[in-house]
């Protein structure tokens, strides 16, 4: 059962965050989580999320801007291990506040606050007609490249506040998804290099069935993905990374991610 609903949601997934350029190991996540333990669930979504990524770079990466890559890519490299470091060496921050419904209670942390707060603010830029002629500057990228980095090593959330800046970045849909990909892959390298010290490897051998079935459903699904791009403006790219960053940012700020 395990293996038929974690690959088919992989599969489905992989299909719309190719377009939006993060949302795989949000949604991943809890569905691992059903049937394992939360760090190993954890673990076996980075794999599957690494692999994926490095699978899209041989089907777009070619079309990354070079100059984005460049001034966001290095800063969110280098502000990622900053932030995989924090989340290592220093001890949990405690809950902002907690709250109990359903029967279940749900804790929210400062940290997945701030980023749900910043999602918002990012979402409402591109839902906003006043806001959806905004375009960041060049100068402006690196900046993009810290905030996106420094919050993925520390939480995992760090494929939506990059795209949330590259999307404003006058980018065309294929340098947009290109660009995110390789952006993506070297800050998964990068954080999950310094996460390994945590990771138990027996989890992550003894699961190595499930990790295969649901890398190759997530490739198959992106190479659906790539099949569709044609038919994708950038307008939906728009409106698809704004309706998911407001998802997002709800899920997080309510602690039910």
């Amino acid at each position: 059962m395990e293996y038929l609903l974690v690959s088919l949601v992989a599969f489905l997934v992989a299909i719309l965050t190719f377009f939006s350029g993060f949302g795989l190991g949000t949604i991943l996540t809890p569905v691992f989580m059903l049937f394992f333990p939360v760090e190993l669930a954890i673990a076996l979504t980075g794999v599957v999320h690494f692999f994926n990524n490095v699978f899209k770079i041989f089907l777009v990466g070619r079309r990354a801007d070079k100059e984005v890559l460049l001034r966001f890519g290095i800063p969110a490299v280098i502000f990622a291990l900053l932030g995989a470091w924090v989340l290592v060496h220093i001890p949990d921050a405690k809950p902002l506040f907690e709250y109990e419904m359903f029967g279940r209670i749900f804790v929210v942390y400062p940290v997945k606050f701030i980023i749900s707060i910043l999602l918002l603010i990012f979402a409402s830029w591109d839902l906003i007609p006043y806001f959806q002629r905004l375009e960041f500057g060049k100068d402006k990228l690196p900046i993009g490249g810290m905030l996106s980095g420094f919050f993925g090593g520390l939480s995992g959330n760090q494929g939506a506040l990059r795209s949330a800046f590259l999307i404003k970045a006058g980018l065309s849909k294929e340098a947009f998804i290109g660009t995110a990909v390789v952006v993506s892959t070297f800050v998964d390298f990068t954080r999950l290099g310094v996460y390994a010290t945590r990771i138990d490897q027996t989890g992550l051998t003894d699961n190595i069935t499930i990790v295969l079935c649901a890398t190759l459903s997530a490739i198959i699904g992106a190479y659906l993905g790539l099949k569709l791009l044609k038919k994708v403006t950038v307008k939906f790219l728009q409106v698809t990374v704004a309706i998911m960053l407001i998802f997002l940012s709800v899920a997080l700020g309510a602690g039910l991610l």
